[in-house]
Protein backbone atom coordinates (compact mmCIF):
# COMPACT_ATOMS: atom_id res chain seq x y z
CA UNK A 1 0.00 0.00 0.00
CA UNK A 2 2.99 2.39 0.75
CA UNK A 3 4.75 1.63 -2.14
CA UNK A 4 1.43 2.50 -4.75
CA UNK A 5 1.31 5.87 -2.42
CA UNK A 6 4.86 6.26 -3.24
CA UNK A 7 4.05 5.91 -6.63
CA UNK A 8 1.03 8.12 -6.94
CA UNK A 9 3.15 10.87 -5.65
CA UNK A 10 6.32 10.07 -7.99
CA UNK A 11 3.92 10.13 -11.03
CA UNK A 12 1.93 13.25 -10.05
CA UNK A 13 5.18 15.11 -9.68
CA UNK A 14 6.10 13.84 -13.00
CA UNK A 15 2.89 15.67 -14.07
CA UNK A 16 3.30 18.57 -12.80
CA UNK A 17 6.48 19.35 -14.16
CA UNK A 18 5.86 18.30 -17.25
CA UNK A 19 2.72 20.65 -17.52
CA UNK A 20 4.95 23.74 -16.07
CA UNK A 21 7.58 22.79 -18.46
CA UNK A 22 5.24 23.02 -21.27
CA UNK A 23 3.17 26.24 -20.25
CA UNK A 24 7.20 27.41 -19.88
CA UNK A 25 7.65 26.44 -23.79
CA UNK A 26 4.33 28.28 -25.02
CA UNK A 27 5.10 31.49 -23.45
CA UNK A 28 8.81 30.87 -24.73
CA UNK A 29 6.88 31.02 -28.02
CA UNK A 30 3.90 33.26 -27.95
CA UNK A 31 4.87 35.51 -25.11
CA UNK A 32 3.71 36.52 -21.70
CA UNK A 33 0.31 37.87 -21.18
CA UNK A 34 -1.44 40.78 -22.09
CA UNK A 35 0.57 43.84 -20.61
CA UNK A 36 -1.44 47.01 -19.68
CA UNK A 37 -0.54 49.73 -21.96
CA UNK A 38 1.22 52.04 -20.61
CA UNK A 39 -0.36 55.08 -19.24
CA UNK A 40 0.77 57.90 -21.73
CA UNK A 41 -0.60 55.65 -24.10
CA UNK A 42 -4.08 55.28 -22.68
CA UNK A 43 -4.29 58.36 -20.28
CA UNK A 44 -6.28 60.80 -23.15
CA UNK A 45 -7.90 60.79 -26.60
CA UNK A 46 -5.12 60.37 -29.61
CA UNK A 47 -5.66 61.07 -33.43
CA UNK A 48 -3.06 58.56 -34.55
CA UNK A 49 -4.14 55.08 -33.66
CA UNK A 50 -3.87 52.52 -36.74
CA UNK A 51 -5.43 49.44 -36.34
CA UNK A 52 -3.27 46.83 -38.29
CA UNK A 53 -5.47 44.36 -39.30
CA UNK A 54 -4.60 43.86 -43.31
CA UNK A 55 -4.35 40.08 -42.97
CA UNK A 56 -8.12 39.89 -42.79
CA UNK A 57 -8.19 40.23 -46.52
CA UNK A 58 -7.03 36.44 -46.38
CA UNK A 59 -9.55 35.44 -44.26
CA UNK A 60 -10.24 35.44 -40.01
CA UNK A 61 -7.46 37.00 -37.56
CA UNK A 62 -6.08 34.33 -35.63
CA UNK A 63 -4.68 37.21 -33.38
CA UNK A 64 -6.35 41.08 -31.85
CA UNK A 65 -5.47 43.62 -34.38
CA UNK A 66 -2.44 45.36 -33.55
CA UNK A 67 -3.38 48.85 -32.27
CA UNK A 68 -0.32 50.67 -33.24
CA UNK A 69 0.42 54.41 -32.31
CA UNK A 70 1.86 56.24 -34.89
CA UNK A 71 3.45 59.45 -33.50
CA UNK A 72 4.30 57.81 -31.03
CA UNK A 73 6.82 55.91 -33.44
CA UNK A 74 7.41 58.59 -35.46
CA UNK A 75 8.22 60.76 -32.62
CA UNK A 76 10.93 58.25 -31.79
CA UNK A 77 12.67 57.80 -35.20
CA UNK A 78 13.13 61.61 -35.37
CA UNK A 79 14.90 61.64 -32.69
CA UNK A 80 17.90 59.66 -34.38
CA UNK A 81 17.58 61.57 -37.21
CA UNK A 82 15.23 59.24 -39.40
CA UNK A 83 11.97 60.20 -41.04
CA UNK A 84 9.17 58.21 -42.85
CA UNK A 85 11.75 56.26 -45.45
CA UNK A 86 12.42 54.09 -42.60
CA UNK A 87 8.95 52.33 -42.95
CA UNK A 88 7.73 53.65 -46.16
CA UNK A 89 8.86 52.55 -49.40
CA UNK A 90 8.96 54.90 -52.81
CA UNK A 91 6.11 54.32 -55.02
CA UNK A 92 6.37 56.11 -58.13
CA UNK A 93 5.74 59.98 -57.61
CA UNK A 94 5.07 59.58 -53.45
CA UNK A 95 5.76 57.01 -50.65
CA UNK A 96 3.38 54.00 -50.15
CA UNK A 97 1.40 54.11 -47.41
CA UNK A 98 2.16 50.12 -46.73
CA UNK A 99 4.52 48.93 -44.16
CA UNK A 100 7.97 47.93 -45.47
CA UNK A 101 5.86 47.18 -49.49
CA UNK A 102 4.33 48.45 -52.25
CA UNK A 103 1.11 45.95 -51.98
CA UNK A 104 0.14 43.13 -50.53
CA UNK A 105 1.31 39.82 -52.18
CA UNK A 106 0.67 36.54 -49.53
CA UNK A 107 -0.41 36.54 -46.33
CA UNK A 108 2.81 34.58 -44.97
CA UNK A 109 4.92 37.43 -47.13
CA UNK A 110 2.55 40.34 -44.90
CA UNK A 111 3.11 38.29 -41.84
CA UNK A 112 6.48 38.16 -41.89
CA UNK A 113 7.64 41.84 -42.73
CA UNK A 114 5.83 42.88 -39.97
CA UNK A 115 7.38 40.74 -37.65
CA UNK A 116 10.37 40.61 -39.04
CA UNK A 117 10.82 44.40 -39.05
CA UNK A 118 8.65 45.60 -36.52
CA UNK A 119 10.45 43.04 -33.67
CA UNK A 120 13.90 43.25 -35.40
CA UNK A 121 13.74 47.22 -34.65
CA UNK A 122 12.56 46.72 -31.09
CA UNK A 123 15.34 43.83 -30.52
CA UNK A 124 17.91 46.14 -31.91
CA UNK A 125 16.84 49.15 -30.10
CA UNK A 126 16.68 47.52 -26.89
CA UNK A 127 19.86 46.08 -27.50
CA UNK A 128 21.66 49.45 -27.99
CA UNK A 129 20.24 50.01 -24.15
CA UNK A 130 17.23 52.10 -25.33
CA UNK A 131 13.64 51.85 -24.27
CA UNK A 132 11.84 49.80 -26.82
CA UNK A 133 8.43 47.74 -27.77
CA UNK A 134 7.36 44.21 -27.17
CA UNK A 135 9.55 41.81 -28.83
CA UNK A 136 6.77 38.47 -28.66
CA UNK A 137 3.53 37.87 -29.61
CA UNK A 138 1.11 38.52 -27.21
CA UNK A 139 3.06 42.30 -26.22
CA UNK A 140 1.38 43.46 -29.90
CA UNK A 141 -1.33 41.77 -30.56
CA UNK A 142 -3.88 42.44 -27.48
CA UNK A 143 -7.03 44.47 -26.67
CA UNK A 144 -6.10 47.60 -26.03
CA UNK A 145 -8.40 50.50 -24.66
CA UNK A 146 -7.27 53.72 -26.04
CA UNK A 147 -9.44 56.99 -26.47
CA UNK A 148 -9.63 58.55 -29.99
CA UNK A 149 -9.67 61.87 -30.93
CA UNK A 150 -9.91 61.53 -34.68
CA UNK A 151 -11.93 63.66 -36.79
CA UNK A 152 -12.14 63.47 -40.65
CA UNK A 153 -11.25 66.26 -41.94
CA UNK A 154 -12.66 67.89 -45.69
CA UNK A 155 -10.89 70.26 -47.82
CA UNK A 156 -13.37 73.23 -47.33
CA UNK A 157 -13.23 76.79 -49.49
CA UNK A 158 -11.53 78.29 -46.81
CA UNK A 159 -8.40 75.89 -47.15
CA UNK A 160 -8.96 74.89 -50.59
CA UNK A 161 -8.07 78.91 -51.38
CA UNK A 162 -4.83 78.68 -48.84
CA UNK A 163 -4.01 75.81 -51.04
CA UNK A 164 -4.49 78.02 -54.45
CA UNK A 165 -2.65 80.95 -52.62
CA UNK A 166 0.58 78.50 -51.63
CA UNK A 167 0.56 76.98 -55.24
CA UNK A 168 -0.02 80.17 -56.75
CA UNK A 169 -2.76 79.18 -58.72
CA UNK A 170 -1.05 75.98 -60.31
CA UNK A 171 -4.10 73.89 -60.15
CA UNK A 172 -2.12 70.92 -61.60
CA UNK A 173 -0.12 70.13 -58.42
CA UNK A 174 -3.23 68.10 -56.80
CA UNK A 175 -5.83 67.60 -59.81
CA UNK A 176 -5.26 65.09 -62.28
CA UNK A 177 -7.78 62.83 -64.36
CA UNK A 178 -6.51 59.28 -65.37
CA UNK A 179 -5.91 58.39 -69.20
CA UNK A 180 -6.58 54.51 -69.57
CA UNK A 181 -4.83 54.43 -72.64
CA UNK A 182 -1.96 56.02 -72.05
CA UNK A 183 -1.95 54.48 -68.49
CA UNK A 184 -0.83 57.58 -66.64
CA UNK A 185 -2.20 60.60 -65.00
CA UNK A 186 -2.56 64.58 -66.99
CA UNK A 187 -3.77 67.75 -65.85
CA UNK A 188 -6.80 68.71 -68.03
CA UNK A 189 -7.33 72.43 -67.34
CA UNK A 190 -11.26 73.85 -66.78
CA UNK A 191 -11.90 70.26 -65.09
CA UNK A 192 -11.21 70.74 -62.08
CA UNK A 193 -13.21 68.15 -59.83
CA UNK A 194 -12.79 67.45 -56.38
CA UNK A 195 -10.20 64.39 -55.40
CA UNK A 196 -13.64 62.00 -54.39
CA UNK A 197 -14.86 61.67 -57.74
CA UNK A 198 -11.88 59.48 -58.69
CA UNK A 199 -10.55 58.60 -55.14
CA UNK A 200 -13.82 56.68 -53.35
CA UNK A 201 -13.52 54.98 -49.98
CA UNK A 202 -12.09 51.83 -51.33
CA UNK A 203 -8.99 51.05 -53.31
CA UNK A 204 -10.62 50.30 -57.30
CA UNK A 205 -8.05 49.02 -59.26
CA UNK A 206 -5.32 50.84 -59.61
CA UNK A 207 -7.27 54.06 -57.88
CA UNK A 208 -5.99 54.71 -54.79
CA UNK A 209 -8.82 55.36 -51.96
CA UNK A 210 -8.99 58.77 -50.83
CA UNK A 211 -6.98 57.66 -47.46
CA UNK A 212 -4.05 56.15 -49.26
CA UNK A 213 -4.22 59.15 -52.03
CA UNK A 214 -4.24 61.57 -49.70
CA UNK A 215 -2.24 60.80 -46.99
CA UNK A 216 0.76 59.95 -50.13
CA UNK A 217 0.31 63.71 -51.74
CA UNK A 218 -0.87 65.80 -49.46
CA UNK A 219 1.62 64.46 -46.71
CA UNK A 220 4.73 64.12 -49.15
CA UNK A 221 3.46 67.82 -50.46
CA UNK A 222 3.49 68.91 -46.55
CA UNK A 223 6.99 67.51 -45.88
CA UNK A 224 9.08 68.67 -48.90
CA UNK A 225 8.08 72.18 -48.20
CA UNK A 226 8.43 72.23 -44.14
CA UNK A 227 12.47 70.94 -45.51
CA UNK A 228 12.28 73.72 -47.59
CA UNK A 229 11.80 75.89 -44.59
CA UNK A 230 8.28 77.26 -46.13
CA UNK A 231 5.04 77.37 -44.79
CA UNK A 232 3.34 74.20 -44.98
CA UNK A 233 0.02 72.17 -43.37
CA UNK A 234 0.85 69.58 -41.12
CA UNK A 235 2.98 66.09 -41.99
CA UNK A 236 1.28 64.05 -38.47
CA UNK A 237 -1.70 62.47 -37.80
CA UNK A 238 -3.17 64.78 -35.04
CA UNK A 239 -2.20 67.75 -37.50
CA UNK A 240 -4.91 67.00 -40.02
CA UNK A 241 -6.93 64.42 -37.54
CA UNK A 242 -7.54 66.17 -33.87
CA UNK A 243 -10.50 67.58 -33.27
CA UNK A 244 -8.97 70.56 -31.19
CA UNK A 245 -6.05 70.98 -33.38
CA UNK A 246 -8.70 71.53 -36.24
CA UNK A 247 -10.24 73.90 -34.36
CA UNK A 248 -6.72 76.38 -35.05
CA UNK A 249 -6.55 75.96 -38.63
CA UNK A 250 -6.97 79.48 -39.69
CA UNK A 251 -9.80 80.62 -41.59
CA UNK A 252 -9.70 82.83 -44.25
CA UNK A 253 -12.84 85.27 -43.69
CA UNK A 254 -13.90 86.24 -46.98
CA UNK A 255 -12.85 83.95 -49.56
CA UNK A 256 -12.68 85.00 -53.10
CA UNK A 257 -14.75 83.30 -55.64
CA UNK A 258 -12.86 80.20 -57.17
CA UNK A 259 -12.27 80.44 -60.53
CA UNK A 260 -13.33 77.42 -63.39
CA UNK A 261 -15.71 79.88 -65.46
CA UNK A 262 -18.74 78.72 -63.69
CA UNK A 263 -21.91 80.60 -64.66
CA UNK A 264 -23.23 83.18 -62.14
CA UNK A 265 -27.03 82.09 -63.26
CA UNK A 266 -27.99 79.68 -65.27
CA UNK A 267 -31.47 78.00 -66.35
CA UNK A 268 -32.42 74.36 -64.69
CA UNK A 269 -32.58 72.22 -68.48
CA UNK A 270 -33.71 69.19 -68.08
CA UNK A 271 -32.38 66.21 -70.69
CA UNK A 272 -33.73 63.26 -72.05
CA UNK A 273 -32.48 59.76 -71.92
CA UNK A 274 -30.90 59.68 -75.25
CA UNK A 275 -29.20 62.90 -74.11
CA UNK A 276 -30.99 65.55 -76.09
CA UNK A 277 -31.45 68.79 -74.01
CA UNK A 278 -34.59 69.88 -74.00
CA UNK A 279 -35.08 73.73 -74.97
CA UNK A 280 -36.39 75.32 -71.09
CA UNK A 281 -38.29 77.75 -73.91
CA UNK A 282 -40.61 75.21 -75.01
CA UNK A 283 -42.13 74.90 -71.36
CA UNK A 284 -44.34 77.46 -69.73
CA UNK A 285 -42.61 77.34 -66.75
CA UNK A 286 -38.84 77.87 -66.12
CA UNK A 287 -36.21 77.34 -63.08
CA UNK A 288 -33.83 80.22 -62.83
CA UNK A 289 -30.59 79.50 -60.26
CA UNK A 290 -28.38 81.60 -58.88
CA UNK A 291 -25.48 79.49 -58.78
CA UNK A 292 -23.17 82.69 -57.20
CA UNK A 293 -25.39 83.11 -54.45
CA UNK A 294 -25.29 79.44 -53.42
CA UNK A 295 -21.87 79.09 -54.00
CA UNK A 296 -21.65 80.92 -50.96
CA UNK A 297 -23.25 79.26 -48.60
CA UNK A 298 -21.46 76.08 -50.03
CA UNK A 299 -18.41 74.63 -48.10
CA UNK A 300 -17.54 73.00 -51.46
CA UNK A 301 -18.88 71.81 -54.70
CA UNK A 302 -19.37 68.65 -53.85
CA UNK A 303 -22.66 69.93 -51.82
CA UNK A 304 -24.52 69.71 -54.85
CA UNK A 305 -22.16 68.06 -57.40
CA UNK A 306 -21.95 65.40 -55.34
CA UNK A 307 -20.88 63.00 -58.44
CA UNK A 308 -19.03 64.98 -61.17
CA UNK A 309 -19.07 68.94 -62.07
CA UNK A 310 -21.52 68.34 -65.16
CA UNK A 311 -25.21 70.32 -64.89
CA UNK A 312 -27.60 68.07 -62.73
CA UNK A 313 -28.99 67.19 -65.73
CA UNK A 314 -26.48 65.23 -67.45
CA UNK A 315 -26.98 62.09 -65.14
CA UNK A 316 -30.32 62.78 -63.92
CA UNK A 317 -32.33 63.09 -67.18
CA UNK A 318 -36.08 63.27 -67.63
CA UNK A 319 -36.46 59.31 -67.74
CA UNK A 320 -33.64 58.08 -65.04
CA UNK A 321 -30.06 56.80 -66.25
CA UNK A 322 -27.47 54.37 -65.20
CA UNK A 323 -24.97 56.81 -64.64
CA UNK A 324 -27.85 58.92 -62.34
CA UNK A 325 -28.44 55.57 -60.25
CA UNK A 326 -31.84 55.65 -62.09
CA UNK A 327 -32.76 58.93 -60.18
CA UNK A 328 -34.63 61.15 -62.50
CA UNK A 329 -34.44 64.82 -62.49
CA UNK A 330 -37.89 65.81 -60.80
CA UNK A 331 -36.71 63.63 -57.81
CA UNK A 332 -33.11 64.61 -57.59
CA UNK A 333 -34.14 67.98 -57.45
CA UNK A 334 -37.09 67.51 -55.09
CA UNK A 335 -36.62 64.69 -53.02
CA UNK A 336 -36.49 66.06 -49.29
CA UNK A 337 -34.79 63.09 -47.56
CA UNK A 338 -31.92 63.54 -49.62
CA UNK A 339 -29.05 66.19 -48.68
CA UNK A 340 -28.02 67.04 -52.26
CA UNK A 341 -31.13 68.08 -53.74
CA UNK A 342 -32.55 71.15 -53.65
CA UNK A 343 -35.71 70.71 -51.04
CA UNK A 344 -33.58 68.61 -49.40
CA UNK A 345 -30.84 71.39 -48.64
CA UNK A 346 -33.44 73.80 -47.92
CA UNK A 347 -35.47 71.30 -45.53
CA UNK A 348 -32.01 70.95 -43.40
CA UNK A 349 -31.90 74.88 -42.37
CA UNK A 350 -35.51 74.64 -40.74
CA UNK A 351 -33.37 72.89 -38.03
CA UNK A 352 -32.21 76.36 -37.22
CA UNK A 353 -33.50 77.92 -34.05
CA UNK A 354 -34.62 81.03 -36.01
CA UNK A 355 -36.74 78.84 -37.92
CA UNK A 356 -37.66 75.23 -35.97
CA UNK A 357 -40.15 76.65 -33.46
CA UNK A 358 -43.05 77.01 -36.67
CA UNK A 359 -41.28 74.35 -38.88
CA UNK A 360 -41.02 71.80 -36.36
CA UNK A 361 -44.59 71.27 -35.77
CA UNK A 362 -45.28 71.19 -39.60
CA UNK A 363 -45.89 67.78 -41.48
CA UNK A 364 -42.64 66.29 -43.27
CA UNK A 365 -42.88 65.35 -46.78
CA UNK A 366 -40.96 63.44 -49.17
CA UNK A 367 -41.44 65.58 -51.78
CA UNK A 368 -42.61 69.21 -52.53
CA UNK A 369 -45.63 70.43 -51.57
CA UNK A 370 -47.13 71.25 -54.95
CA UNK A 371 -48.53 74.72 -53.82
CA UNK A 372 -45.58 75.87 -53.20
CA UNK A 373 -44.17 75.59 -57.09
CA UNK A 374 -44.25 78.71 -58.28
CA UNK A 375 -41.26 79.64 -55.98
CA UNK A 376 -38.97 78.42 -57.93
CA UNK A 377 -40.81 77.36 -61.41
CA UNK A 378 -41.76 81.00 -62.98
CA UNK A 379 -43.68 82.13 -65.95
CA UNK A 380 -41.57 82.51 -68.87
CA UNK A 381 -41.06 85.99 -69.61
CA UNK A 382 -42.66 87.41 -72.67
CA UNK A 383 -40.85 86.79 -76.08
CA UNK A 384 -38.53 84.59 -74.38
CA UNK A 385 -37.28 81.88 -76.76
CA UNK A 386 -34.17 81.08 -78.89
CA UNK A 387 -32.04 82.66 -79.62
CA UNK A 388 -32.51 84.17 -76.12
CA UNK A 389 -29.69 83.96 -73.99
CA UNK A 390 -30.63 81.50 -71.02
CA UNK A 391 -28.57 83.12 -68.66
CA UNK A 392 -29.71 86.45 -69.30
CA UNK A 393 -33.42 85.50 -69.05
CA UNK A 394 -32.29 83.78 -65.64
CA UNK A 395 -30.67 86.81 -64.06
CA UNK A 396 -33.90 88.73 -65.11
CA UNK A 397 -36.12 86.85 -63.01
CA UNK A 398 -33.79 86.41 -60.06
CA UNK A 399 -33.37 90.15 -60.16
CA UNK A 400 -37.77 90.51 -60.25
CA UNK A 401 -37.84 88.55 -57.36
CA UNK A 402 -38.81 90.80 -54.04
CA UNK A 403 -37.77 88.79 -50.94
CA UNK A 404 -40.59 89.30 -48.13
CA UNK A 405 -39.31 88.71 -44.40
CA UNK A 406 -41.85 91.46 -43.19
CA UNK A 407 -45.56 90.83 -41.93
CA UNK A 408 -48.34 92.86 -41.77
CA UNK A 409 -48.19 96.51 -39.87
CA UNK A 410 -48.73 96.02 -36.29
CA UNK A 411 -52.44 97.51 -35.91
CA UNK A 412 -53.43 94.79 -37.93
CA UNK A 413 -51.96 92.16 -35.85
CA UNK A 414 -53.77 92.42 -31.83
CA UNK A 415 -51.26 93.03 -29.03
CA UNK A 416 -52.78 90.25 -26.84
CA UNK A 417 -54.82 86.86 -28.11
CA UNK A 418 -57.09 85.59 -24.22
CA UNK A 419 -57.35 81.68 -24.31
CA UNK A 420 -60.19 81.33 -22.39
CA UNK A 421 -61.77 78.50 -23.86
CA UNK A 422 -60.14 75.78 -21.50
CA UNK A 423 -60.49 77.60 -18.37
CA UNK A 424 -61.43 75.91 -15.23
CA UNK A 425 -58.52 75.52 -12.94
CA UNK A 426 -56.88 78.10 -14.32
CA UNK A 427 -57.28 81.53 -14.89
CA UNK A 428 -57.03 82.42 -19.10
CA UNK A 429 -53.84 82.64 -20.39
CA UNK A 430 -52.80 86.08 -22.13
CA UNK A 431 -50.81 85.46 -25.25
CA UNK A 432 -48.24 88.56 -25.65
CA UNK A 433 -49.22 87.78 -29.92
CA UNK A 434 -47.75 90.54 -31.00
CA UNK A 435 -44.73 90.35 -29.16
CA UNK A 436 -44.43 86.87 -31.29
CA UNK A 437 -44.86 87.69 -34.34
CA UNK A 438 -42.78 90.69 -34.15
CA UNK A 439 -40.37 88.61 -32.50
CA UNK A 440 -40.54 85.45 -35.46
CA UNK A 441 -40.42 88.39 -38.00
CA UNK A 442 -37.04 89.55 -36.55
CA UNK A 443 -35.44 86.51 -36.43
CA UNK A 444 -35.63 85.91 -40.59
CA UNK A 445 -35.30 89.58 -41.13
CA UNK A 446 -31.73 88.60 -42.90
CA UNK A 447 -32.49 85.09 -44.21
CA UNK A 448 -32.42 85.22 -47.82
CA UNK A 449 -33.90 81.52 -47.54
CA UNK A 450 -37.05 82.57 -45.76
CA UNK A 451 -37.20 85.93 -48.08
CA UNK A 452 -37.70 83.91 -50.94
CA UNK A 453 -39.87 81.00 -49.63
CA UNK A 454 -42.07 83.20 -47.47
CA UNK A 455 -44.06 84.56 -50.56
CA UNK A 456 -46.30 86.62 -48.69
CA UNK A 457 -46.67 88.75 -45.29
CA UNK A 458 -48.74 86.66 -43.60
CA UNK A 459 -47.00 83.41 -43.98
CA UNK A 460 -45.04 83.58 -40.84
CA UNK A 461 -48.64 83.46 -39.41
CA UNK A 462 -48.77 79.70 -40.72
CA UNK A 463 -46.12 78.84 -38.14
CA UNK A 464 -49.06 78.59 -35.49
CA UNK A 465 -52.54 78.62 -38.13
CA UNK A 466 -50.68 75.89 -39.87
CA UNK A 467 -54.20 74.51 -41.88
CA UNK A 468 -55.75 78.06 -41.96
CA UNK A 469 -54.94 80.05 -45.50
CA UNK A 470 -52.87 82.85 -45.61
CA UNK A 471 -54.98 85.69 -44.05
CA UNK A 472 -55.05 88.91 -41.56
CA UNK A 473 -57.63 87.22 -39.32
CA UNK A 474 -57.06 83.46 -39.49
CA UNK A 475 -59.88 81.25 -37.59
CA UNK A 476 -58.95 80.65 -34.07
CA UNK A 477 -57.51 77.09 -33.09
CA UNK A 478 -61.09 76.05 -31.70
CA UNK A 479 -62.68 76.23 -35.22
CA UNK A 480 -60.40 72.85 -36.34
CA UNK A 481 -59.25 71.31 -32.91
CA UNK A 482 -62.68 70.37 -31.04
CA UNK A 483 -63.23 69.71 -26.90
CA UNK A 484 -62.92 67.10 -26.62
CA UNK A 485 -60.33 65.02 -28.41
CA UNK A 486 -62.18 63.76 -32.07
CA UNK A 487 -61.38 59.78 -31.86
CA UNK A 488 -62.66 59.46 -35.68
CA UNK A 489 -59.43 61.53 -36.44
CA UNK A 490 -56.35 60.48 -34.89
CA UNK A 491 -53.89 62.58 -36.12
CA UNK A 492 -56.04 65.80 -35.32
CA UNK A 493 -55.56 66.35 -31.55
CA UNK A 494 -58.28 68.26 -29.06
CA UNK A 495 -58.26 71.99 -28.23
CA UNK A 496 -55.86 71.47 -25.09
CA UNK A 497 -53.30 69.30 -26.33
CA UNK A 498 -53.15 71.28 -29.69
CA UNK A 499 -52.36 74.46 -27.85
CA UNK A 500 -49.48 72.80 -25.31
CA UNK A 501 -48.32 70.91 -28.19
CA UNK A 502 -47.99 74.56 -30.52
CA UNK A 503 -46.43 76.19 -28.06
CA UNK A 504 -44.50 74.14 -25.66
CA UNK A 505 -42.82 72.50 -28.22
CA UNK A 506 -42.31 75.79 -30.32
CA UNK A 507 -40.29 76.92 -27.07
CA UNK A 508 -38.60 74.12 -26.82
CA UNK A 509 -37.48 74.06 -30.12
CA UNK A 510 -36.67 77.57 -30.36
CA UNK A 511 -34.76 77.04 -26.63
CA UNK A 512 -36.42 79.43 -24.96
CA UNK A 513 -36.09 78.51 -21.62
CA UNK A 514 -39.50 79.91 -20.00
CA UNK A 515 -42.36 78.78 -19.70
CA UNK A 516 -41.34 75.06 -18.99
CA UNK A 517 -44.22 72.24 -19.26
CA UNK A 518 -43.85 71.45 -15.22
CA UNK A 519 -44.35 74.61 -14.59
CA UNK A 520 -48.20 75.45 -15.39
CA UNK A 521 -48.29 79.01 -14.08
CA UNK A 522 -45.89 80.20 -16.20
CA UNK A 523 -48.95 80.80 -18.77
CA UNK A 524 -51.96 80.21 -16.26
CA UNK A 525 -52.44 81.77 -13.31
CA UNK A 526 -54.11 79.62 -10.92
CA UNK A 527 -57.80 80.41 -9.81
CA UNK A 528 -58.55 81.33 -6.28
Amino acid sequence: MMKEKSLFRRTGLVLTLAALMLVLAIMSVQGSAPSTPPADDASKPRADIIRIDGLKQYGRLERPAVVYLHEKHTQALAKKNKDCATCHLPDQKYRSTNFKRLKDTSKQEVMGIYHDQCTGCHRETAGAGEKAGPVVCTGCHQERAVASSWTEIGMDKSLHFRHVKAQEKKCEVCHHEYDPAAKKIFYAKGKEGTCRYCHLDQTVENVSSMRRASHAQCIDCHRKRLAQNQDAGPATCGGCHDAGLQKKIAKVKDVPRLERAQPNTVLIQAVKSDGEKVDPFTRPAIVPFNHIGHETYADNCRVCHHASMDACGKCHTLQGSKEGKLVNLQTAMHRVTATSSCLGCHDAFKADKRCAGCHASMPQKETADLAGCGTCHMPKPPGAAPPTEPKAVAAMLLEARKPVTATYADEDIPETVEIKALSKQYEPAKLPHRKIVQTLAKNIKDSKLAGHFHRDPGTICQGCHHNSPVAKKPPACASCHGQPFDGRNLFKPGLQAAYHLQCMECHKDMGIEKPVATNCTGCHKEKR
